[in-house]
């Protein structure tokens, strides 16, 4: 359902790389325009690549302190053995071929008064135009007893890294007839369906390896994306080895003890794991704070047509940072609001016209190989806002036979790898 309408999108923004029509000073201007991209990821390496292909006499500097970046989708493969970590790490040297110019640096804050960004170094960018795709950062303070330290014994693995290299070593160490434990935070956090895409390949990986194990999730709601095909997955594929405790039920943790492996629910149940995966409430990452841009829900509110903050003139957020209405925080939603942010940005510097703001989305999850499901939206700004298009959104259906379910875990393996290549260049 979303394909057809991304794809009209991506054609039409596509002709912002036509030669325009532009008087000469607004060609000057844009010349000697700086636009910094912090954050490498799905929305911010998109950003610059895509400035540079549009608008390529304008300078793009990309500040990503990781030289190498390991992506959260399919970090959860990763854990179930299914792939190396190489897959999914990305470089870039891509994005330096395209003209982008890299900093591998922390940012450090931000003067909007001044336009300038301070790195870690002492260094100091100037920029016309600042976009931050900072992804996000825990919130240490949401659950007592779980900080950076307890993170160290109950990994959260929400950002992939060492973190996520740590939560396989555990389930590797875990004993057969061991449980692991997942406490499952409310919304809106990174990737909606995420942690039962994982709970589903941890539960494939014990199936294999030590099949006497349980996975135990315990749930600050009572839905989650994808539930019911999520369920029907797990009952078919695993029989009882997954228990879902929804809030309900009394599955939101509010208390974790990372030294005995030990967490706390609500109304004062304790369950104790062998590996313990802790994921967090979250916020927009650091250096969004430091710039301004975001209200009290700890996120960045923007304008639906160009992602421009609502609160910093000059400064556009995008990715999991920013508050998008209907549009979940995933890897695809980002890529795509990348190039929506780099045609408006392009076009403001270049004298165009600024095309329809489009955006959409598709989530796969593997719950074990050859068997996928996925959801898929499209959206459209209105009136500053994001809305989802009527009758746009869909899911994977139910009692699907299995060629379907192993063309969904096909489509999925072939995104990640053409947008691994359609942003780094791999």
């Amino acid at each position: 359902m979303a394909p057809l309408p991304r794809r009209q999108f991506l054609l039409g923004a596509a002709g912002l790389a036509a030669p325009a029509l532009t008087p000469s000073l607004v060609r000057a201007q844009a010349a000697s325009a700086r636009v910094v991209v912090v954050g490498g990821g799905f929305g911010g390496a998109t950003v610059a690549r895509y400035l540079r292909a549009w608008a390529p006499q304008v300078q793009v500097t990309l500040v990503e302190p990781a030289r190498r970046f390991a992506t959260c989708p399919f970090s959860n493969h990763y854990l179930a053995g299914l792939r190396g970590w190489d897959s999914i790490v990305h470089g870039y040297g891509g994005l330096r071929a395209a003209g982008v110019h890299v900093i591998h640096a922390q940012a450090d804050d931000v003067d909007a008064d001044a336009r300038t960004l301070r790195l870690h170094t002492g260094q100091t960018l100037r920029w016309d135009r600042l976009v931050l795709s900072p992804g996000v950062d825990m919130r240490w303070d949401a659950l007592e007893g779980y900080g950076e330290a307890a993170a160290e014994h109950a990994p959260h693995a929400w950002k992939a890294g060492a973190q996520t290299r740590l939560l396989r070593r555990q389930l590797q160490a875990m004993p057969d007839g061991g449980v692991f434990v997942m406490a499952i935070p409310d919304n809106p956090f990174r990737c909606p369906p995420g942690p039962y895409e994982r709970a589903s390949l941890v539960a494939h990986y014990l199936r294999r390896h030590k099949p006497r194990s349980k996975v135990l999730l315990l749930d600050a709601k009572n839905n989650f994306s994808k539930k019911e095909l999520f369920l029907q997955g797990w009952q078919a594929l695993y029989g009882g080895m997954v228990e879902w405790v929804s809030l309900a039920r009394d599955g939101q943790v509010v208390r974790v003890d990372a030294q005995a492996l030990e967490v706390e629910t609500l109304f004062g149940e304790r369950h104790r794991a062998d590996v313990l995966n802790v994921i967090p409430p979250q916020k927009a990452g650091f250096i969004a704070a430091r710039a301004g841009v975001v209200d009290a829900s700890g996120w960045a509110p923007v304008y639906g047509e160009d992602f421009a903050s609502r609160q910093v003139p000059g400064v556009h957020v995008l990715g999991d940072a920013a508050l998008a209405g209907p549009i979940p925080k995933s890897g695809f939603a980002a890529n795509n609001q990348g190039k929506v942010v780099a045609a408006a940005i392009a076009a403001a510097l270049t004298g165009r016209a600024a095309p329809t703001a489009w955006y959409a989305n598709t989530c796969y999850s593997l719950l074990a190989p050859g068997y996928g499901i996925s959801v898929a939206g499209v959206y459209r700004a209105q009136q500053g806002h994001i809305a989802d298009l009527p009758h746009s959104v869909g899911v994977s259906p139910l009692d699907a036979p299995p060629a379907h379910r192993a063309a969904e875990a096909r489509h999925g393996a072939a995104w990640y790898a053409a947008i691994s290549q359609d942003i780094w260049g791999r």
